[in-house]
């Protein structure tokens, strides 16, 4: 099937196709006729896998059809500012032949700019949930007139706090709208919340939920914690690591890492929650252009990055959450490239490599990298001290023995005889 055998608007065939895409990729083919028919959809599939197109093509097909307006008819929340930024690239890219308008407004940034932005009236609003709430609080945005919805990464905004937001926002809207739901899990609040929010939704589910892409190649590098940076180091080294992305669970540790990288003569930069706007903007931009090759994140970015031509997915530290690693590892075998996932697991991190095996339903190939072994000196001077042992506290129940022993010890010395010729004479 192709793109012009969907139905779609022909200025957004046209757009796609000077994007460079002709064929849909399978969430595509299957969610976009459904969406153009006006059902309620949920759509379970992972990052990389078109599904931002999936459902942004159907919402400017149904905007081609009206007269542009001063509310915005189409709205689209989702958890990040990074991927709120990047649908609103791809609005710009599939929307350059029709004349509608769209607005992104998120948080860490000043209001002032999106409030002009929402006064000269919008077709198709993509916000963040908080910030959302705080133009509605203000009255600048009225969504009274929104006819379509979709919730993107539905299960990231529930680990990240956010569903009492979405719900508000979602009680704002007019009762009679097409609800889209696009999610790479399906935990039992979401389901929920479908089940009170949308009309029988009809369910598409691309990929078994929560599982990588087929492309990935994974891999587990088994290393002293201690020697993770020369490890990692000596990755990127190797021929074929060409635009990285390295995920750390602290923030203090992608700054650590930008410092020890960029002394090796890397190109690389971190992006993560520290990071004001302007600077997580400038990095992804440089990521994507190639002026740097390594972007280091924390999970906040995990579903936040939209870049093509990601070779590979580095794991510096594990995640605590076994679905974070489908989300970060979905960064490389975009749109049906391939990729490879590399995580550098220490002994300490055994409990969370056995979660993520679990999830994806196979062991993960182990690959020991000899000078970086976790059988190693590094790993012998580096182990915690064990603590001398700490005399044994009496009991209050056995005080009472003791004392009576040290007494009747007492009484028989004593009585002891002394022994003959024991008494020195006096010279």
């Amino acid at each position: 099937m192709t793109f012009d055998e969907l139905g779609l608007h022909p200025a957004l065939v046209r757009a796609v196709r000077d994007a460079g895409y002709s064929t849909p990729t399978p969430v595509q083919e299957r969610t976009i006729p459904i969406a153009l028919d006006g059902k309620d959809l949920i759509a379970c599939a992972q990052t990389g896998t078109g599904k931002t197109a999936a459902f942004l093509l159907p919402l400017l097909h149904r905007l081609a059809a009206g007269q542009p307006g001063q509310h915005p008819r189409a709205l689209i929340v989702t958890p990040t500012r990074e991927l709120a930024a990047q649908i609103g690239d791809m609005a710009t890219r599939y929307g350059a032949h029709l004349r509608r308008r769209h607005a992104v407004i998120f948080g860490g940034v000043g209001m002032e700019s999106q409030t002009r932005r929402l006064r000269r009236g919008v077709d198709l609003l993509v916000a963040t949930p908080g910030r959302l709430l705080d133009h509605l609080g203000r009255k600048q945005v009225h969504l009274g007139h929104t006819d379509v919805v979709v919730l993107d990464e539905a299960d990231r905004m529930l680990d990240m706090g956010f569903l009492p937001d979405v719900r508000r926002v979602l009680r704002t809207l007019p009762a009679k709208r097409q609800n889209l739901f696009f999610s790479a899990t399906m935990p039992k609040e979401i389901e929920d919340l479908i089940r009170r929010t949308a009309d029988t939704p009809t369910l598409v589910e691309v990929t078994r939920r929560a599982t990588p892409v087929d492309a990935i190649t994974q891999t587990v590098h088994p290393v002293a914690m201690a020697r993770k940076k020369d490890l990692l180091l000596w990755l990127l080294q190797q021929p074929g690591m060409r635009q990285t992305l390295v995920f750390t669970r602290t923030k203090a540790r992608a700054d650590q890492l930008v410092r020890r990288l960029t002394r090796s003569g890397r190109r690389v930069a971190a992006i993560h929650g520290n990071k004001s706007q302007n600077a997580r903007t400038r990095a992804l931009r440089d990521f994507r252009v190639g002026r740097i090759d390594t972007l280091i994140a924390t999970d906040i970015a995990a579903r936040g990055i939209d870049v093509d031509g990601i070779s590979h997915v580095v794991n510096f530290d594990l995640p605590n959450v076994a679905e974070d690693y489908v989300h970060r590892i979905g960064r490389t075998a975009r749109a049906g490239s391939s990729g490879s996932a590399i995580s550098l697991a220490a002994p300490e991190e055994r409990s969370q490599l056995a979660a993520i095996e679990r999830l994806v339903g196979k062991a993960i190939t182990r690959k020991t990298i000899a000078d970086f072994s976790t059988v190693t000196e590094a790993t012998d001077s580096h182990r915690t001290p064990t603590r001398p042992e700490r005399p044994r506290q009496i009991q209050p129940q056995e005080r009472s023995t003791h004392a009576t022993k040290r007494a009747s010890a007492r009484k028989n010395h004593k009585r002891r005889p002394r022994p003959q010729g024991s008494r020195q004479s006096a010279a």
